[in-house]
């Protein structure tokens, strides 16, 4: 497969990792729905993009709301052959405070966004996807989620975050062998540390000090260098059943 003429949704698809992948997928001559809650940024994003584009408010915890984006999509660009799932949100929380202990509730939030949300739109999309007829090489679709290096190196304060994302690495291969049958690969991307929305709020100096902290390049990773990737994997069908950290060689320290 390549990007071009492929339908796409891409969930957390108004800003950060989600924006730069829909951006790929237009440029490369794809068509992609934006699936997000974030309605200013997506109605801009998909009016700048023009008609290959389509925003679809989402909520990716909600069975209802993606099945209606993915009929809208498929209503509109065609059969649905790529997802990518970007959305995602963490939150530092130590698991004994100074005055009171983890906050369950915030644990849930965050795997039930993170991890529970990204198979909401797996199971949703392979669905469709499994009808679709078969290029050349047997292929259906190709489903792309979004993990963290946090999966594997968590640091203190990211229980919650570590556990969603470290859901997300270990259900790719049993999901991946499950639709083989169907043509369709799943895969997994682990980023380092990005460029994205989640470091707004970091001061200039520590998010410089971050960046330095990469092996090489030393510097924080870029959107587009994740959309990339996913270019990359959707090209070559091998690709299949894996977690590709994207992180410039860094190893996370306990904090």
């Amino acid at each position: 497969m390549n990007l071009a003429n492929q339908t796409a949704i891409v969930t957390g698809g108004a800003s950060g990792l989600g924006e730069a992948t829909v951006r790929r997928i237009i440029e490369q001559g794809g068509k992609a729905a934006i699936l997000d809650l974030a309605g200013d940024k997506g109605e801009r994003l998909a009016r700048e993009l023009g008609e290959r584009a389509l925003f679809l408010p989402t909520d990716v915890t909600s069975e209802e709301n993606v099945k209606h984006a993915i009929q809208q999509t498929t209503d509109t660009f065609g059969p649905l052959t790529l997802a990518v799932n970007c959305a995602g949100i963490g939150n530092a929380q130590k698991v004994i405070q100074k005055d009171r202990p983890h906050d369950l509730s915030v644990f849930t939030k965050i795997i039930t966004i993170n991890l529970i949300g990204t198979f909401n739109v797996i199971r949703l999309a392979a669905d469709q996807m499994k009808d679709n007829t078969p290029n050349e090489e047997g292929e259906r679709g190709v489903i792309i989620n979004t993990a963290s290096v946090a999966a594997f190196e968590g640091q203190i304060g990211q229980a919650a975050y570590s556990a969603s994302k470290g859901g997300v690495a270990s259900m790719t291969l049993p999901i991946a062998r499950e639709l083989a049958r169907y043509g369709i690969r799943v895969m997994t991307i682990a980023p380092g540390l990005f460029e994205t929305p989640m470091f707004d709020t970091i001061p200039e100096d520590i998010r410089n000090a971050l960046g330095a902290s990469v092996p090489f390049p030393s510097r924080l990773g870029r959107p587009a260098e994740y959309a990339r990737l996913v270019q990359s994997i959707v090209e070559n069908p091998m690709l299949n059943g894996e977690t590709i950290r994207l992180d410039g060689a860094i190893r996370m320290q306990p904090k």
